[in-house]
């Protein structure tokens, strides 16, 4: 029987980015192999509003992945809303999605959980449709039984897409790219959003704004939303359940008063909490030069 209060379980899960080449984990500088992301992790995800937290290169991508079905474990089983993420992914060998991955599949997947990854970028319609109508392409071919014109009114507002709406894909900036995406996200009528880092190249009222309606839109519809944050305040402000990655691949779960204590956040960190504001800069930073770097 589903538990419909878990978002994802995961069970004695493994997990080591290998060389599909060799099958073998990537190797370190020194020549030693690189060790695993995870390894025996097993705890149940709550539904609700999801924070990820942590420094970088702590895992919160790589959960993210396993969390939403878009790698699979090395060992171990990841159940996303009560179905095998290896069933999803049609297969697996290696970590990666199998030959059984087709578009049906897909869509199912989908169905059951959007993805944004961090750094996502738009590729051009082939048609050189403009934002406008994929917003209804994305709405018409969604998971939402009703498709109500008051709702793609309240996405739009959300996320600021008014003065969007004729432009194409490839004409955006970042920050407009990202809310796009955050538009189609909320737009295609999924049971779960989960998303890398999604909000960083967006104004802060527009982060806040795009939050709210993560929060109180689908808080109300049962949506669950799990979203990998820089930024503390957003986090404290907006999250249901945080969980707090370390560097020593330690996860911490719970509410925000329970996770994010001062001893707790300078473990993770590595500096007083009243330093966090230069390192969540820092990696803003660095995330904003690997979009700039990928072309973004």
């Amino acid at each position: 029987m589903t538990n419909s209060s878990v978002l994802a379980s995961f069970h004695d899960v493994s997990f080591s980015w290998l060389d599909p080449e060799t099958g073998a984990p990537y190797a370190l500088a020194d020549g030693n192999p690189s060790p695993p992301v995870f390894d025996g992790f097993t705890a149940d995800i709550p539904t609700g509003f999801i924070s990820l937290v942590g420094p970088n290169g702590a895992g919160k991508s790589t959960f993210l992945l396993l969390a939403g079905s878009r790698v699979l474990p090395t060992r171990g089983t990841v159940s996303l809303l009560g179905e095998d993420t290896r069933t999803l992914a049609g297969g697996a060998i290696g970590g990666l999605p199998g030959t059984g991955l087709n578009p049906e599949v897909a869509h199912r997947r989908n169905l059951l959980c959007s993805f944004i990854y961090q750094n996502m970028e738009l590729e051009p319609a082939e048609d050189g449709a403009r934002v406008a109508a994929l917003l209804d392409i994305v709405y018409g071919r969604g998971g939402h039984v009703r498709k109500d014109e008051g709702f793609m009114r309240d996405v739009v507002a959300a996320f600021e897409l008014e003065g969007l709406r004729d432009r194409r894909l490839d004409a955006l900036s970042k920050g407009e790219s990202q809310r796009v995406l955050l538009g189609f996200a909320a737009l295609y009528g999924s049971r779960a959003i989960m998303m890398d880092e999604p909000v960083f190249a967006m104004e802060n009222r527009q982060k806040e704004r795009a939050l709210e309606f993560f929060r109180d839109v689908f808080r109300s519809s049962g949506v669950s939303i799990m979203v990998s944050l820089h930024e503390l305040a957003l986090t404290r402000k907006y999250a249901d359940t945080v969980m707090l990655f370390y560097p020593d691949r330690r996860i911490d779960l719970g509410s925000v008063d329970e996770v994010l204590t001062s001893e707790a956040l300078e473990a993770a960190y590595g500096v007083p909490p009243a330093m966090l504001y230069d390192v969540e800069r820092l990696q803003r930073r660095v995330i904003e030069e690997g979009a700039a770097g990928s072309g973004a």
